[in-house]
């Protein structure tokens, strides 16, 4: 799944932007689905939008940050030193679309605390690949493409 905006008007550093707070509302409304009571009738409902919805934003991050185009390749050109924090994030990104789908595929007969365990683990890892994207874009900012050191 191609990334909804235009890479001929937008840089790859704000395309990953723009992912990134769609990938957190994504994160939110899972969230918020997740917690709501289990009683209501279209809670499997919304849960199941929240992880399809997570799943494209994902799909949408994983496609703006990979490539000869993407924002790990502008940030290698003038900082190969991050080669190794880069390669960690990619080789995160089919692991975490196989766990997304994997929760999304056991919405409708998985015990309710069993799905919420699951997409809470889900949730944390996308939580820790964030952070650690962002480390990497303050690193390679702050100290390579002309921040302060």
């Amino acid at each position: 799944m191609g990334s909804s905006y235009s890479a001929a008007t937008t840089s790859p550093f704000d395309l990953a932007d723009q992912q990134r707070v769609r990938l957190l509302a994504g994160i939110e409304r899972l969230e918020h689905a997740l917690s709501r009571p289990v009683a209501e009738r279209d809670w499997r409902h919304l849960v199941a939008d929240g992880l399809t919805e997570l799943g494209s934003a994902f799909a949408d991050h994983v496609s703006t940050t990979e490539g000869t185009d993407g924002l790990y390749a502008q940030l290698l050109d003038p900082a190969p030193r991050l080669a190794r924090g880069v390669y960690v994030l990619t080789r995160e990104h089919a692991p975490l679309t196989r766990a997304i789908d994997a929760v999304r595929q056991r919405v409708p007969g998985t015990d309710p605390d069993d799905l919420r365990i699951r997409a809470g683990d889900v949730l944390r890892e996308l939580s820790r690949h964030r952070q650690r994207g962002a480390d990497l874009v303050y690193e390679a900012y702050q100290t390579d493409i002309g921040g302060e050191t």
